[in-house]
């Protein structure tokens, strides 16, 4: 994967009102915790409570529960659902998940600012990042988002994508802050000329312009779906995250099967139609992993989250292999 480079100059890519929009984050952040605090960490070593980011990134969870892959193994999993990343990190830094997922770009600024947090396994791979358009806003090229306005959530992943792929084409666009759940009426209702977001609201994005829709790709990135928890939590219910994970594997089995009551689960949970499910399903490498060139890839990412201010800059980035706890997957 390509590094992206800050410039010296002004940026390719201009975003509006980021500290505004990073307060604001920390805000619903905060109120998600609250919202929690009724499910906070368990002190049965035989119980985990796991945040889970609505997302077909970690479609092993839905299908692990709805399986009893998990009563399987011994152990009791309690799944608290999240809209994002930067909201399932907040929640588990303040322990109230043991475990929570979350993708790579949020983890790689999480790691910088919290020093006992560890990735204890990569879950997933993707590599289906898409720009969505419509064909009457006369985009039909990557050169011609420029001088456009591009619908992302700031810091995530999607902001990443879309930010690698305008500085690789050289070309100035401006991102704007959309919040994922109403990215399909941004597009639809030509708030903005296009969206770069990631699964499910991408596939959404597409269904709800049907016919309009222009799918773009550019730059060069691959998503890594991420499983965090801190030191204390790894450290106290080690036995229990073993488990978890020999349930996550056999989830990924089945969902490279293609299994239907597997497909079933993650539309149940993502509230998507199971064939629509299946289709964005066939883009994700669902093999547990975690392996050292991952360290690599989240230095970029934070080098890039500092270049946006996602980072302060004081903050020293860590040492990233470090970071991985490779105890549980190997």
């Amino acid at each position: 994967m390509r590094a992206y480079e800050p410039k010296q100059r002004r940026k390719a890519v201009m975003t509006r009102s980021l500290r505004r929009v990073l307060l604001h984050t920390s805000a619903v952040a905060a109120l998600a915790v609250s919202l929690i605090s009724c499910t906070a960490t368990d002190s049965d070593t035989n119980t985990l409570s796991v945040g889970f980011v609505v997302d077909p990134s970690w479609a092993q969870i839905p299908v692990a529960a709805d399986a009893g892959l998990f009563a399987d193994q011994g152990i009791e999993v309690n799944v608290i659902n999240f809209s994002s990343g930067v909201e399932a990190l907040q929640a588990v830094t303040a322990g109230q998940v043991d475990i929570t997922t979350a993708a790579d770009v949020p983890t790689s600024a999480a790691l910088a600012r919290t020093p006992s947090l560890r990735i204890v396994a990569d879950g997933s791979r993707w590599e289906g990042s898409k720009i969505v358009t419509g064909r009457s806003s006369g985009i039909r090229t990557v050169d011609d988002l420029a001088g456009r306005t591009i619908g992302t959530p700031l810091g995530t992943s999607a902001a990443y994508y879309i930010s690698n792929a305008l500085e690789t084409a050289d070309v100035t666009a401006e991102l704007v802050q959309v919040a994922p759940p109403a990215i399909v009426t941004a597009i639809t209702q030509r708030n903005v000329d296009a969206v770069s977001i990631f699964q499910p609201y991408q596939a959404q994005s597409i269904n709800a312009l049907g016919p309009d829709a222009v799918e773009l790709t550019g730059g060069a990135y691959s998503q890594h779906s991420l499983y965090l928890a801190t030191e204390p939590t790894i450290s106290a219910k080690s036995e229990a995250i073993t488990k978890f994970f020999a349930a996550i594997r056999q989830a990924g089995v089945k969902l490279a099967d293609n299994n239907s009551d597997a497909i079933g689960a993650v539309a149940s949970a993502t509230q998507l139609d199971a064939d629509l499910i299946r289709t964005i399903l066939s883009e994700f490498d669902f093999t547990v992993q975690l392996t050292p060139d991952l360290a690599e890839k989240l230095q970029q990412l934070a080098t890039w989250a500092k270049s946006e201010g996602n980072i302060e800059p004081n903050v020293e980035l860590p040492d990233y292999s470090g970071v991985l706890d490779t105890q549980f997957v190997g």
